[in-house]
């Protein structure tokens, strides 16, 4: 019949052994792959329960006019001056121009420090 006990001397034999010393550092990595495994699921159902729904808001009354959006508030004034290196004013203006347009921000609400052309 065979032993399933083992007494601790024949536990560090086993660990000394190349087979152990193997078995030893896969069960470490197997323990550690599952953890993250597990943490993984964790993050999802978490995402899954707290997700927002966007519902559209109902019209209040049975027939709710649909009022416009007011446009947005532009930043008065202007933000400074810009430093111009090799640039001329037109292509300036255009890099200005594309970038608020990239970022959907008012031109005025930039703030442009310097452009330099890269030669």
């Amino acid at each position: 019949m065979m032993r399933l006990i083992s007494t601790a001397a024949e536990n560090a034999e086993f660990a000394k052994t190349g087979g152990g010393v193997l078995t030893i550092a896969a069960l470490g990595l197997l323990v550690v792959f599952a953890v993250l495994v597990l943490l993984m699921g964790v993050i999802k159902l978490m995402g899954v329960i707290f997700k927002e729904k966007k519902k559209p808001a109902a019209p209040e009354g049975p027939a709710a006019p649909a009022t416009p959006a007011a446009p947005a508030k532009e930043a008065p004034g202007s933000c400074g001056e810009v430093a111009l290196f090799d640039v001329p004013d037109k292509t300036a203006a255009m890099l200005m121009a594309i970038t608020a347009d990239k970022l959907g921000e008012p031109l005025n609400t930039l703030r442009f420090i310097s452009i330099r052309e890269v030669k």
